[in-house]
């Protein structure tokens, strides 16, 4: 039986001004934080049940230190590392408790070099008392703070790397179904949509050329449950002074959007909802081609471009 992703588990973010991003991401965002251990503070929205499913530590330099995805099985986690090593990949392990809550894992470069982590062991962490929510089925209480977001989404990458050649190594390497892709005239891929969930995309990819490197991100994202949660979301960013573009909506996964920057590592953060899910086991991925991006990108509301000041992109 071959290995399985079952999702997205976590971002590990380094942040320039700890100070700032804590305030962003707690007070205005609303995540919790489960714990504070040697640095690192440990957050979660209150719809997560594992320990976290971000974590952020200072650093000289703001980037993406790694992106987690946990396996269906425990023993997938080995056969995952030998099944990297076999074509390859170098990996390293990381020893349980190294990052509080998690088990045994191990890290490794894709071939965009991005630090992507395999785990399956992890702390599901009960709420504090402050927090909890009365639902059994729940972790924390719901609207307790700022934006609210109830999950973790998904990671959109940007890198100089060509997409296919990215797309191939997360489909045949790491499971991964293709969604819906943008193709070029010469037959090459400049951004593809992809999942192990019934989401149009747990991870996608982006191409350009004209990246800083090949281990960009352009975006990490958390889950609102419905528009006016969104609308919402707006006038909270706006009172405390958070730059933004949106909301809009996007014809690819037709889901609705906000982008914003946290100002202590200048990660922009999607907060994002509504579009569709996929339970077509023969679903046959959507081809779109650059004439089709007045749709494809923003079917309406603010144009995302990755080019401006206020849309910068951080490392991986």
């Amino acid at each position: 039986m071959k290995p399985e992703i079952s999702k997205l588990g976590h971002f590990g973010l380094v942040s320039t001004d700890l100070v700032k991003s804590l305030w962003f991401f707690k007070e205005v965002i609303g995540l919790e934080e489960t714990e504070v251990v040697n640095g690192v503070h440990y957050l979660r929205a209150w719809g997560d049940f594992e320990h976290h499913t971000l974590s952020i530590r200072a650093g000289e330099e703001s980037c993406l230190d790694h992106i987690a995805w946990r396996t269906k099985r425990k023993e997938d986690v080995d056969a995952f590392a030998e099944s990297l090593k076999a074509n390859g990949t170098e990996i390293e392990w990381v020893e349980p408790g190294t990052e509080a809550g998690q088990g045994k894992a191990f890290r490794f470069k894709t071939p965009s070099q991005h630090t992507f982590e395999i785990y399956f062991e992890m702390e599901k962490t009960l709420a504090s008392a402050e927090t909890r929510s009365v639902l059994k089925n729940q972790t924390h209480r719901s609207w307790n703070r700022g934006v609210s977001p109830r999950r973790i989404d998904h990671v959109n990458l940007l890198s100089s790397l060509p997409t296919k050649e990215f797309a191939d190594f997360l489909q045949e390497q790491m499971g991964f179904n293709l969604r819906e892709y943008i193709e070029a005239p010469d037959g090459s891929y400049l951004g593809a949509w992809m999942s192990v969930t019934p989401l149009v995309h747990d991870i996608a990819v982006s191409f350009d050329p004209n990246a800083p490197s090949t281990h960009e991100v352009h975006h990490i994202a958390y889950w609102l449950d419905n528009a006016q949660d969104l609308l919402r979301a707006a006038d909270i960013l706006k009172e405390n002074g958070i730059y933004f573009k949106g909301p809009g909506k996007h014809g690819i996964s037709q889901a609705m959007y906000i982008y914003a920057i946290d100002p202590g590592s200048g990660v922009r953060l999607e907060i994002f909802t509504n579009g569709y899910l996929i339970f077509e086991p023969d679903w046959e991925p959507i081809r779109w081609t650059l004439d089709e991006m007045d749709i494809g990108f923003t079917y309406w509301g603010d144009q995302m471009d990755s080019k401006t000041e206020n849309n910068p992109t951080i490392k991986a």
